[in-house]
């Protein structure tokens, strides 16, 4: 009687398991002759159960994101001053909201672009939500130009003013971009352009980065909606059912 693909597996690998610690032979010590067949043995089944492979890669993925999310969770219990009180994150909506929503993006990614109406139209209708701005510039030195110059446009009062002309400007962002752009919302450039290369405006910026890569948010957008970390670009009804669940956590 045959055994079931997923079994069969298991029952090959213990067998050899088994003969291998009988002779008490580890695997490099193994006879050439013996080695081979049993990897022909192994490599035959795969061959004719590729099934068997795709579920133990799937299997493998699994875990893996299991343990990714185990590991993200534990950051945000950890980290959770850092993330949520960071005095250095501008902050958006209501200030003293019930649930927090915090973006990790970049100016010059076009995703965060994409998902931008979205936040503006989640952010007019819901008047208890209180969102953070993680500025996490990963696509070149103008990102970073771009990000300087947005945490030092904080300091004239103007950051989300700038902050939302940055993510309507269309095409390839410049370092004379930033400052058109800083000029269009009336910041004063030449305080602007003192208050970028602040030691502390680098320093935040780090720690962002540094943030994101321990929640294992590698690329963006990247989101934190209650005690949830989403990656990507979200639409209006995923963000809506995740806030009403924030809530009711």
């Amino acid at each position: 009687m045959s055994l079931p693909v997923p079994i069969m597996p298991l029952a090959l690998a213990g067998a050899l398991v088994a003969a291998v610690s009988s002779s008490g032979l580890a695997a490099t010590d193994m006879p050439p002759a013996q080695r081979e067949a049993i990897e022909g043995i192994i490599h035959d089944y795969l061959i004719h159960n590729p099934d068997v492979l795709i579920e133990a890669l799937r299997g493998a993925e699994d875990k893996l994101n299991r343990e990714a999310d185990a590991n993200a969770a534990k950051v945000l219990s950890d980290r959770r001053s850092e993330i949520f009180d960071d005095p250095e994150t501008p902050v958006g909506g209501n200030p003293r909201g019930d649930v927090t929503i915090v973006e990790f993006f970049d100016y010059r990614c076009p995703y965060c672009k994409q998902v931008l109406p979205s936040l503006q139209a989640l952010l007019k209708e819901d008047h208890k939500l209180r969102f953070l701005y993680k500025e996490m510039p990963v696509l070149g030195p103008q990102s970073v130009i771009a990000a300087h110059a947005a945490l030092a446009a904080q300091r004239q009062g103007k950051y989300e003013a700038f902050h939302a002309a940055m993510m309507a400007t269309k095409g390839q962002i410049t370092e004379e971009t930033v400052y058109k752009v800083a000029g269009s919302v009336g910041l004063d450039i030449d305080r602007l352009k003192q208050d970028m290369s602040a030691p502390d405006i680098e320093q935040a910026l780090k720690a962002n980065l540094a943030l994101a890569n321990a929640l294992n948010i590698h690329g963006t957008p990247g989101f934190i909606v209650g005690k949830h970390i989403v990656p990507g670009a979200v639409e209006l009804d995923t963000l809506r059912s995740m806030v009403a669940d924030a809530r009711r956590e």
